[in-house]
């Protein structure tokens, strides 16, 4: 028989799995047209490049335009299938090492932020395989119609580069690197800024309030991490010259990005990032905070 100690552990993780699983899945479908376009100027290599992009609007309209509107959901399947336990892992882990730091007499603005990187970095362990197959559909420019089916893909890159590093697990370093400083700024700057600020007994305002906070959270997030996001789609993505590796580890990419296309090109793709992360952030931690309550009071 289990232990009344032990099913309150079951039920919490699974409060916690099932609250972060929703969350992830509610903001990839409002937000992955954002992230095919972010992706889409990560990958081009300054004005020179034949297919570059002149504004977040000719993006836009040259998708639409050449791939219908199934363009901008190219490669969601990836990140559907890992959202429930990318962002389960995210947000349980991220209360296990909270509450594994409790005990270490750090102060509690420092915990948060450091369990925010664990979560990071565990996040993307799980994560990045998904991540290499999504950013080689969004790469493709083809018509939705014809290009590979999301499993046609994965078996693509087994097939021809295997599991590793220079296979379904490449770019791996810029992968824990862009979810380790994300995670270290959007949950400790979330926590500490939502405690400091008074609550609101009105619920409209209490809303708004924490939308604002995880506003803020997801953009700065957003901003600190983006060269590690830049390096990740260059490696992940075809490379420039077929048979030829130019982009190998993380930060030899934002070294060279930054050698042939100068400092600015490490923060390409931000503003649709920050489109899809900062009110994404926002959502994520609103359905987090409500799915967990409503849980935790009728189950």
């Amino acid at each position: 028989m289990t232990s009344p100690k032990k099913q309150g552990l079951l039920r919490e993780a699974s409060h916690q799995i099932i609250a972060g699983g929703s969350a992830g899945l509610v903001e990839i479908l409002l937000m992955h047209p954002l992230d095919v376009v972010k992706t889409r100027f990560q990958i081009q290599r300054g004005a020179s490049d034949p297919q570059s992009y002149k504004s977040l609007a000719d993006c836009f309209k040259t998708i639409f335009r050449n791939e219908g509107i199934y363009g901008f959901y190219k490669g969601i399947l990836p990140p559907i299938l890992a959202e429930t336990p990318k962002r389960a892992v995210k947000f349980f882990t991220f209360e296990q090492y909270k509450k594994l730091l409790s005990f270490t007499g750090l102060s509690t603005g420092l915990a948060l932020s450091v369990a925010g990187l664990g979560s990071g970095l565990t996040e993307a362990l799980v994560v990045n395989p998904f991540e290499v197959v999504k950013v080689s559909l969004q790469a493709n420019r083809d018509s939705f119609k014809v290009q590979p089916s999301t499993f046609a893909q994965a078996r693509n890159i087994i097939n021809a580069d295997g599991f590793g590093l220079r296979g379904l697990n490449k770019g791996l370093t810029s992968t824990l690197g862009r979810h380790g400083v994300f995670n270290m700024i959007y949950f400790g700057f979330y926590f500490n800024v939502k405690d400091a600020i008074p609550a609101r007994q009105d619920p409209t305002l209490e809303f708004l309030r924490k939308f604002a906070i995880g506003l803020a959270s997801g953009t700065i997030s957003s901003c600190v991490n983006i060269p590690f996001d830049v390096a990740k789609s260059r490696i992940q993505a075809p490379q420039p010259t077929p048979g030829e590796i130019k982009y190998r580890t993380c930060f030899q990419t934002m070294g060279l990005v930054y050698q042939e296309e100068g400092f600015l090109a490490l923060y390409k793709g931000l503003i649709p990032k920050i489109m899809r992360l900062g009110p994404g952030g926002a959502v994520m931690l609103l359905v987090y905070e409500y799915v967990s309550g409503w849980l935790n009071q009728n189950w």
